[in-house]
């Protein structure tokens, strides 16, 4: 059984609709591999920007939009139906930023909801002049992904002070860009002066390799897990979660969306006001500024998610001082 939150068909809404729009207007063409759930709140936020910036939707832009719905081969296929519409510029997300790239490497893009670095992997010059016709924001604050998991774990060793092995979930063979790489790299730097063993387990999208991949991990003393924020797992928790959950052990992750499915602990940077930046990007595009001469932004703003049924169910209390610093706590 395969791990597709939305099956094996991407979720598009009909070109035909394009028919309705005012074709003087520029459009806005939205990618992202996500599923409708996720997505939804990422999209206002783009229309947020635009908005922030002065745009109304019908009166200074059109926006069209694409989602594959956990199903990351749909999105060249996506990517080509927002192509047609002839937009003035991409604002694509996570793994559909790669996809926008290679398609149209001259079309002028806003990336978003990015860890990797922009000019490792060539879609920029430098963070205060991209160059090009790429730029956006990337999830990771100054000092990178080690400094994000440096504060990660700092939270969740005061809540779990007692772990002595720490396994993290990846995906496997996911590529050379994928996110793991400097998860994992992050995670053993920041967890050996703390005295934690670390290891990493990747899984294979089957439930099934799952199981293993827990059990091994368990039988190599793993009593907390890290759960990778790869777009991919991200993608599938409501199927993910039952099987980490069974373990018994403390958990951590990224995303908000984790900790409210069942994760102990989650912090990143907040995703929607990345996407709401994205969109204040795009509107100054449309108004004649070049991609490659807006800065490259950086993380601003986190999130801190207790999820306080996962602690009551696994006996943790949690600290006054940590509590008082969550910015959602449930109950």
């Amino acid at each position: 059984m395969f791990l597709h939150a939305a099956g094996s068909a991407a979720i598009a809404w009909p070109t035909q609709a394009w028919a309705q729009h005012d074709t003087k207007l520029p459009l806005v063409a939205v990618l992202s591999p996500s599923t409708e759930e996720f997505f939804k709140p990422r999209l206002a936020a783009v229309r947020d920007g635009l908005k922030d910036e002065g745009m109304v939707e019908g009166r200074d832009y059109v926006l069209e939009s694409r989602i594959a719905g956990g199903d990351f081969s749909q999105l060249p296929r996506l990517a080509q139906e927002l192509d047609a519409l002839k937009p003035r510029l991409f604002v694509a997300a996570a793994h559909a930023v790669a996809t926008v790239r290679k398609l149209r490497p001259d079309a002028p893009l806003v990336f978003t909801g990015i860890a990797v670095d922009p000019i490792a992997v060539g879609l920029a010059q430098s963070y205060t002049k991209p160059g090009g016709t790429a730029t956006g924001n990337v999830m990771n604050a100054v000092g990178g992904e080690e400094s994000l998991t440096a504060k990660r774990l700092g939270f969740f060793k005061s809540l779990v002070p007692g772990i002595r092995r720490l396994g993290m979930i990846g995906v496997a063979d996911y590529g050379v860009a994928r996110l793991e790489t400097s998860e994992e790299a992050a995670l053993r730097k920041v967890t050996a002066p703390l005295g934690v063993g670390f290891e990493s387990y990747e899984t294979k999208l089957t439930l099934e390799d799952l199981g293993a991949v827990l059990s091994k991990a368990l039988s190599d003393g793993s009593d907390a897990f890290y759960v990778s924020g790869d777009p991919v797992l991200t993608s599938n928790i409501s199927v993910l979660m039952p099987s980490i959950l069974a373990t018994g052990k403390p958990t951590l992750g990224v995303y908000p969306e984790w900790g409210r499915a069942g994760l102990l602990l989650t912090y990143s940077n907040d995703a929607i006001d990345g996407f709401r930046r994205a969109g204040a990007y795009a509107a100054k595009i449309i108004r004649g500024a070049k991609p490659g001469d807006l800065p490259i932004e950086q993380a601003s703003k986190f999130w801190l998610v207790l999820n306080l049924k996962t602690a009551k169910q696994l006996g943790i209390t949690t600290p006054p001082d940590l509590l008082a610093l969550a910015d959602e706590v449930i109950e």
